[in-house]
């Protein structure tokens, strides 16, 4: 029996607002039937702090207007979760999935892309977990990956984001995802080895995104039993350019 596609479809840098876009007109044609594999889009995105449905005024020391002139758009979405950044260096992972295939059930969903993130960052020799009570991956206390997924008819939009790069972020200008005194780390900065078994070569910058992106998708897709294929959007959305 053959495995079912992931199709990864990599967008670059983009705007936030475009690529939530994008998502929902995925997620739409999955809906009707339009598309039938599952997708993941994979961005990084320009500064940007997203407001989730369970974002708490203590979240935000700072109003939007007063984040939008430090140079961040504000954009309130519907995932659950509180608040967020997304930036330069993050590795920000979008899978639209119809749930009917896999299974009809949002803690699974979430338990399996904490266990392939998880699996992800093992390859790079730094050992992650999960932290009782809090969706994301953390590692050695410090938080690492947020997750946070909306759901309409088992069809699936957001989803990870992995801090790769030791980037200047915007993490210091909000109470990530509302947990007081939370520290925000990296896959640079916990360091990360070319070959994990070894420990011989430590990675930065280009090679140490090139090697975390092909993990990732490689441990998500055999998380959900699917094989990893790359595609382009046109493929299934052929009026908008890739």
């Amino acid at each position: 029996m053959s495995i079912p596609p992931f199709y990864v479809i990599d967008l670059g840098r983009r705007g936030y607002d475009e690529v939530h876009r994008l998502q929902r007109d995925l997620a739409d044609r999955r809906i009707a039937g339009e598309i039938s594999d599952d997708l993941l889009l994979l961005v990084q995105h320009d500064p940007v702090v997203t407001l989730g449905r369970g974002t708490r005024e203590s979240s935000l020391p700072f109003s939007p207007a007063a984040l939008a002139a430090k140079g961040l758009d504000v954009a309130e979405v519907d995932r659950g979760g509180d608040v967020t950044y997304h930036g330069p260096g993050q590795l920000v992972g979008y899978p639209i999935l119809d749930l009917h295939h896999h299974r009809q059930d949002l803690h699974w969903y979430l338990r399996q892309l904490e266990a392939g993130l998880i699996s992800a960052l093992g390859r790079l020799g730094i050992t992650a977990e999960r932290r009782a009570g809090l969706t994301g991956v953390w590692t050695g206390g410090r938080k690492i990956a947020s997750i946070g997924i909306h759901v309409r008819q088992w069809v699936t939009t957001h989803g990870f984001a992995l801090n790769v790069l030791d980037e200047e972020s915007g993490f210091n200008l909000i109470i990530p995802c509302g947990i007081p005194g939370v520290e925000m780390t990296s896959v640079e900065r916990e360091g990360a080895w070319a070959d994990a078994a070894d420990g011989d070569t430590r990675l930065h910058g280009a090679d140490l995104w090139k090697v975390t992106r092909e993990s990732v998708i490689q441990e998500v897709a055999k998380i959900l039993s699917r094989e990893a294929i790359p595609a382009t959007l046109p493929r299934f959305l052929p009026t908008v350019p890739a």
